[in-house]
């Protein structure tokens, strides 16, 4: 008998424990919830106000919202409402996208609701862990997660891996009176027990309530927050010079600071967070529709990052419909009754996949009665039981056929031949042993009784989705707990390479070193552990690549928790669940394709509105320095400066629905910041010495006051910094090789038509600007098409950069994942 039995089981088992044997009522479970709290360690309620918190926080957020105060005590209320415009525009487009994303994320946890079987009213019955209340008594079983701190009463074999506590991945035993702790994981045997502590109490808890809601930050998110940075830095300097020349030239004190600060604003690329979360959000809805759903936004950007995908086999690259074939003696001829042997060392749960094609293949022999069984587990790598029928005592084992091997007196010369014959044909074989002269159940002196033999078909669409995703530069590789013929069989079938195949075996007798040195060759990993698994994801991570892992089963868990993306499936164990990322509708390897190539269109697109900034807006800001100091009046008036940023920054709005060249997600882009860098050191000054020029035309041959100076520079200016889009977002020809997207066209359209017409409204006069007539008009955009051109020249030079320093994930990391399952 086994713990996960009968309610009558249960409850007896919870008497000898002191525990009353009906467990408690709903009513007393309701009474002590009320008293005690729900078993929630978080909460996944959207609420509004910390979302818009948010979006105020960081570097330029504050030097925009400083520039705004200052400007409004000065007198300058006009400034200051425009620089509250811009904030508003780029807080209120992050708030929308972002609280729609989060209570998108918020349906997919209600969605995932997390189940425990709970002795109520004397009957077992299945409640979301959040109603588990001290004094309930429970039953756990291979695989799952502790739902609460559980005194066990009773334990069949009972081991938890505790690494989410301890960072450990040993196996820790539990007898009966020992405490299992929530959050960890059967990883052997199963147990009844007292729940003890919920919530918060609990270490889990504790340690969950301590992280709040940070997550570590992603590579794409450290590239943003340095890069914010460092124009923080460029606009700090900048204005502390132009402040310190207008002071030099006896300008006026209040003239020189509003010039200043309106120069800050304008270097800050203010709607950086707003295209940044408007694009995640686009991306967000697409895969949902596509059947992808991700638990945080910033993911999406991780899956585009991805460079080498660890994949088990069964369900990914096969149908998951598995079958008996046939049922054999150790010599290879037919023998229909293993199957009865087999259904009696089934699990009783009808998880496993093989258990299921046993019973529906035929029936157990009648009259047995199971006296104790030892539940798989992924060290054994086997499972056995003790039978008794008709006064006699039967041990039957079932198990990989090497692990049966190792346990029985002796195998026929015939057996290894046969089991090595039915994996070349792609075959999963399960070995079949018994035992008849003992009253005990033992794993030793077996005799080897013969082979189940189960097939499980390649998936139809398999080949293509792993063409396509090694066309996006990825990597596929598998890990297995199969035999390495059954990996290399089913690679052949669907048409994956496969040049070195490593074993459990072989890993164990590896060091670090070697691993490293033998991961660019190896395509197939079979008969890993669970910990091994984990080892291969994170010696990869180690060599400098971006490693995700698709895996649905218990000993996928610690190879999700160490790669940089982990995936699950929909259906998959509610431990990989918690431990993943991204988790799939439908466990299909195009779909995942679909995922990384959102994610690198996000990437690409970003990119464009950083090196847009950088090409031109900084650019003029420093002729506008320049300026101040080189003529008799500023170049532009401070609220002059602010609408035309704000201008600019509103044709950006449509970039996130870009189109983005085949060539820019064909292969993982990094976040570099000295590409950026590079780009505003070269790009810049040619933006520069164009708007010098401009200057000079405008005072020496069209000999300007200021206010038509002001009002040229003006249109100039803005139609540099916006048409130029259209250079960097590509690096083929414009509009002629690579088309952009219509909402980007009428964006920049709009805004550059506003900006041109400005100058003859009586708006535009209230603003200090004067009508430009026809030959300035005509200069402007002789300049512009120069400065196009020029522009285009140049930037062919510059390309996505190389690889970047792997990631490193902070230790909160599977405290964090694990807690999404105690929530409400």
């Amino acid at each position: 008998m086994r713990a996960g039995g009968s309610a009558r089981e249960i409850g007896a088992m919870a008497t000898v424990a002191g525990v009353p044997a009906a467990g408690l009522t709903d009513a007393q479970a309701a009474a002590i919830r009320a008293r005690v709290g729900s078993n929630a360690v978080r909460e996944h309620r959207t609420k509004a106000l910390p979302v818009l918190a948010r979006q105020l926080r960081g570097p330029l957020q504050g030097l925009l919202l400083a520039a705004a105060t200052v400007s409004f005590f000065v007198g300058e209320r006009t400034d200051a409402v425009v620089i509250a415009v811009i904030v508003a525009v780029s807080a209120g487009l992050g708030f929308a996208n972002e609280y729609r994303a989060e209570r998108a994320v918020e349906a997919l946890h209600d969605r995932m609701r997390h189940r425990a079987r709970v002795l109520r009213d004397g009957v077992l019955v299945e409640r979301d862990v959040v109603d588990l209340v001290p004094g309930d008594v429970i039953d756990l079983r291979l695989g799952e997660i502790v739902p609460a701190d559980v005194q066990v009463t009773k334990a069949y074999g009972l081991e938890c891996d505790e690494s989410v506590l301890t960072g450990e991945s040993a196996q820790v035993p539990k007898v009966d009176g020992t405490v299992a702790l929530m959050g960890t994981v059967v990883s052997a045997g199963s147990a009844t027990g007292l729940v003890t502590a919920t919530a918060a109490r609990t270490e889990f808890g504790r340690i969950a309530a301590g992280l709040g809601d940070r997550h570590p930050e992603t590579a794409f998110q450290l590239g943003l927050r340095r890069f914010s940075r460092m124009l923080v830095w460029v606009a700090g300097a900048l204005t502390t010079l132009v402040f310190a020349a207008n002071l030099v030239l006896r300008r006026p004190a209040l003239d020189a600071l509003l010039f200043s600060l309106a120069i800050a604003v304008g270097v800050t690329p203010q709607l950086l967070p707003a295209v940044v979360t408007t694009s995640l959000a686009t991306g967000a809805r697409r895969l949902a529709r596509l059947k992808v759903l991700v638990k945080r936004l910033i993911v999406i950007e991780d899956l585009g990052d991805v460079e080498v995908l660890f994949t088990d086999k069964t369900g990914t690259l096969t149908e998951a419909r598995i079958t008996l074939r046939e049922s054999v003696d150790p010599a290879g001829k037919a023998f229909p009754d293993l199957i009865g042997y087999g259904i009696l060392c089934a699990e009783p749960s009808g998880a496993n996949p093989l258990d299921t094609a046993l019973r529906e293949a035929g029936s157990p022999p009648a009259g047995c009665m199971r006296l104790a069984e030892l539940p798989f587990d992924h060290g054994r790598r086997m499972a056995s039981v003790l039978i008794e029928r008709a006064g006699s005592r039967l041990v039957i084992a079932k198990g990989a056929p090497e692990a049966v091997f190792a346990r029985c007196r002796t195998v026929p010369p015939e057996a290894s031949a046969t089991a090595d014959r039915l994996f070349a044909e792609g075959a999963r074989v399960v070995a079949v042993a018994t035992r008849t002269d003992t009253r005990e159940l033992a794993e030793s002196d077996l005799d080897l009784a013969g082979f189940l033999v189960f097939t499980d078909a390649p998936k139809p669409g398999a080949a293509a989705a792993v063409t396509r995703l090694e066309g996006l530069g990825v990597e596929v590789r598998i890990l297995t707990g199969d035999h390495p013929a059954v990996a290399r069989g089913v690679c052949a079938t669907i048409g994956l390479a496969v040049n070195d195949v490593l074993t459990g075996a072989d890993l164990d007798r590896m060091d670090d070193a070697a691993l490293a040195a033998a991961l660019p060759s190896a395509t197939v990993f079979a008969r890993v552990s669970p910990e091994q698994k984990a080892r291969v994801v994170a010696a990869q991570r180690r060599a400098g690549l971006d490693v995700a892992y698709l895996g649905d089963g218990v000993n996928d868990a610690l190879a999700l928790h160490s790669a940089d993306v982990g995936i699950s499936v929909d259906s998959g164990t509610d431990v990989a669940r918690d431990a993943a990322d991204v988790v799939l509708l439908e466990k299909d390897l195009a779909v995942l394709a679909d995922g990384i190539v959102a994610g690198r269109r996000i990437f690409a697109n970003t990119v464009k509105y950083l090196l847009m900034g950088t090409a031109s807006n900084v650019g003029n800001m420093f002729s506008a320095a320049a300026a101040s100091a080189l003529l008799p009046f500023l170049p532009m008036l401070p609220g002059q400066v602010l609408l035309n940023n704000l201008l600019y920054d509103a044709s950006q709005l449509a970039i996130p629905s870009d189109r983005v060249d085949a060539e820019q997600i064909a292969r993982p882009s990094r976040f570099d910041l000295s590409l950026i860098r590079r780009f505003m050191l070269v790009f810049g000054p040619i933006s520069s010495l164009f708007d010098l020029t401009m200057f000079a035309v405008l005072l020496w041959v069209f000999q300007t006051g200021p206010e038509l100076f002001r009002a040229s520079w003006f249109v100039e200016s803005l139609a540099t910094q916006t048409l130029v889009i259209f250079i960097v977002r590509t690096r083929r020809v414009p509009f002629w090789r690579s088309r952009p997207s219509a909402a980007l066209v009428a964006a920049v359209g709009v805004v550059v038509a506003v900006g041109l017409a400005l100058p003859y409204t009586p708006f535009g006069v209230e603003l200090g600007f004067a009508p430009i007539p026809a030959p300035i008009l005509a200069t402007i955009a002789a300049v512009l098409a120069t400065y196009l051109t020029l522009v285009e020249v140049v930037q062919r030079r510059f390309r996505t950069p190389g690889p970047a320093a792997a990631r490193t994930r902070q230790a909160g990391a599977r405290v964090h994942r694990r807690a999404a399952r105690f929530s409400r």
